[in-house]
Protein backbone atom coordinates (compact mmCIF):
# COMPACT_ATOMS: atom_id res chain seq x y z
CA UNK A 1 0.00 0.00 0.00
CA UNK A 2 3.04 2.51 0.92
CA UNK A 3 4.46 1.30 -2.68
CA UNK A 4 0.87 2.45 -4.26
CA UNK A 5 0.69 5.86 -2.27
CA UNK A 6 4.28 6.82 -2.95
CA UNK A 7 3.78 5.91 -6.94
CA UNK A 8 0.59 7.89 -6.46
CA UNK A 9 2.27 10.79 -5.41
CA UNK A 10 5.22 10.96 -7.92
CA UNK A 11 2.53 10.99 -10.93
CA UNK A 12 0.83 13.86 -9.27
CA UNK A 13 4.05 16.02 -9.07
CA UNK A 14 4.76 14.86 -12.31
CA UNK A 15 1.52 15.98 -13.31
CA UNK A 16 1.79 19.29 -11.97
CA UNK A 17 4.99 19.83 -13.86
CA UNK A 18 3.60 19.12 -16.64
CA UNK A 19 0.12 21.31 -16.58
CA UNK A 20 3.20 24.59 -15.89
CA UNK A 21 4.31 24.40 -18.88
CA UNK A 22 7.28 21.68 -17.91
CA UNK A 23 8.83 24.19 -15.87
CA UNK A 24 7.73 23.07 -12.66
CA UNK A 25 4.96 25.67 -11.71
CA UNK A 26 8.08 28.50 -11.41
CA UNK A 27 7.35 31.65 -13.70
CA UNK A 28 10.43 32.88 -15.48
CA UNK A 29 10.54 36.96 -14.11
CA UNK A 30 10.74 38.88 -17.74
CA UNK A 31 13.87 40.56 -18.56
CA UNK A 32 14.84 44.16 -16.78
CA UNK A 33 14.06 46.86 -19.67
CA UNK A 34 17.11 48.90 -21.22
CA UNK A 35 18.59 50.63 -18.40
CA UNK A 36 17.48 54.43 -18.65
CA UNK A 37 19.90 56.93 -17.75
CA UNK A 38 19.09 59.99 -16.11
CA UNK A 39 18.15 63.62 -17.90
CA UNK A 40 20.53 63.92 -20.48
CA UNK A 41 21.29 67.62 -19.35
CA UNK A 42 21.42 69.05 -15.75
CA UNK A 43 20.46 72.40 -14.13
CA UNK A 44 23.78 74.55 -12.73
CA UNK A 45 23.26 77.84 -10.94
CA UNK A 46 26.82 79.83 -12.16
CA UNK A 47 27.71 83.46 -12.47
CA UNK A 48 24.91 84.04 -14.99
CA UNK A 49 21.77 82.53 -13.09
CA UNK A 50 20.86 79.21 -14.15
CA UNK A 51 21.29 77.69 -17.35
CA UNK A 52 21.23 74.02 -18.90
CA UNK A 53 24.99 71.92 -19.25
CA UNK A 54 25.55 68.64 -21.25
CA UNK A 55 26.86 65.92 -18.81
CA UNK A 56 29.88 66.95 -19.29
CA UNK A 57 29.28 70.42 -17.77
CA UNK A 58 29.17 72.58 -21.06
CA UNK A 59 26.52 75.07 -21.40
CA UNK A 60 23.56 74.33 -23.38
CA UNK A 61 21.55 76.66 -25.81
CA UNK A 62 18.64 76.71 -28.45
CA UNK A 63 17.86 78.88 -31.73
CA UNK A 64 15.13 80.42 -31.78
CA UNK A 65 14.66 79.44 -35.44
CA UNK A 66 14.31 75.89 -34.04
CA UNK A 67 10.46 77.01 -33.82
CA UNK A 68 8.50 73.98 -34.85
CA UNK A 69 8.70 71.37 -32.13
CA UNK A 70 9.79 68.79 -34.36
CA UNK A 71 13.06 69.54 -36.39
CA UNK A 72 15.87 71.38 -36.36
CA UNK A 73 17.23 74.10 -38.29
CA UNK A 74 21.17 73.68 -37.57
CA UNK A 75 22.74 71.38 -40.26
CA UNK A 76 26.16 71.41 -42.36
CA UNK A 77 28.40 73.70 -41.22
CA UNK A 78 26.16 75.19 -38.38
CA UNK A 79 26.33 71.99 -36.58
CA UNK A 80 30.20 71.64 -36.85
CA UNK A 81 30.22 75.22 -35.04
CA UNK A 82 27.01 74.01 -33.09
CA UNK A 83 26.99 70.57 -32.25
CA UNK A 84 23.64 69.07 -31.13
CA UNK A 85 23.12 67.01 -28.34
CA UNK A 86 23.08 64.01 -29.34
CA UNK A 87 20.52 61.26 -28.37
CA UNK A 88 21.00 57.41 -28.23
CA UNK A 89 18.73 55.00 -30.49
CA UNK A 90 17.40 54.53 -27.50
CA UNK A 91 16.75 57.20 -25.74
CA UNK A 92 12.78 57.86 -24.10
CA UNK A 93 11.04 61.25 -23.91
CA UNK A 94 11.02 62.42 -20.05
CA UNK A 95 9.46 65.12 -18.82
CA UNK A 96 10.68 68.61 -20.74
CA UNK A 97 12.88 66.85 -22.54
CA UNK A 98 11.60 65.44 -25.95
CA UNK A 99 13.76 63.80 -28.69
CA UNK A 100 13.44 65.03 -32.16
CA UNK A 101 14.59 63.23 -35.51
CA UNK A 102 17.58 65.60 -37.53
CA UNK A 103 17.58 65.64 -41.46
CA UNK A 104 20.75 63.16 -41.12
CA UNK A 105 18.49 60.41 -38.98
CA UNK A 106 19.97 61.05 -36.05
CA UNK A 107 17.92 61.82 -33.13
CA UNK A 108 18.62 64.82 -30.37
CA UNK A 109 17.66 66.29 -27.70
CA UNK A 110 15.23 69.09 -27.07
CA UNK A 111 13.73 70.88 -24.16
CA UNK A 112 10.49 72.30 -24.16
CA UNK A 113 10.57 71.20 -27.47
CA UNK A 114 13.69 73.20 -28.74
CA UNK A 115 16.57 71.49 -29.50
CA UNK A 116 19.91 71.77 -27.68
CA UNK A 117 23.25 72.33 -28.85
CA UNK A 118 26.69 72.95 -27.08
CA UNK A 119 29.06 75.80 -28.61
CA UNK A 120 32.81 75.38 -30.21
CA UNK A 121 33.42 78.94 -28.92
CA UNK A 122 32.88 77.35 -25.26
CA UNK A 123 36.23 75.67 -24.00
CA UNK A 124 35.56 74.91 -20.26
CA UNK A 125 32.68 73.72 -18.29
CA UNK A 126 30.40 77.32 -17.53
CA UNK A 127 31.40 79.12 -20.28
CA UNK A 128 28.38 80.98 -21.75
CA UNK A 129 30.28 82.04 -24.97
CA UNK A 130 27.78 80.88 -27.89
CA UNK A 131 25.14 83.36 -27.76
CA UNK A 132 24.29 85.60 -30.51
CA UNK A 133 21.74 87.60 -30.39
CA UNK A 134 21.96 88.45 -34.44
CA UNK A 135 21.37 84.89 -34.98
CA UNK A 136 18.93 84.30 -32.54
CA UNK A 137 21.53 82.44 -30.37
CA UNK A 138 20.05 82.14 -26.66
CA UNK A 139 21.53 79.84 -23.40
CA UNK A 140 19.08 77.20 -22.62
CA UNK A 141 17.45 78.05 -19.41
CA UNK A 142 15.50 76.04 -16.67
CA UNK A 143 12.06 77.41 -16.30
Amino acid sequence: MFRTMTIAAMLLVSAGTAFAGGHGGESSAPPPPPKQEGPPAKAIIGKNGPVLTDPKGMTLYYTERDNTGNKSTCDGECAQKRPPLIAPDNAVASGDFTIITRSDGKKMWAYRYRPLYTSQLDSAPGDIKGTDSAQQWRVARPY
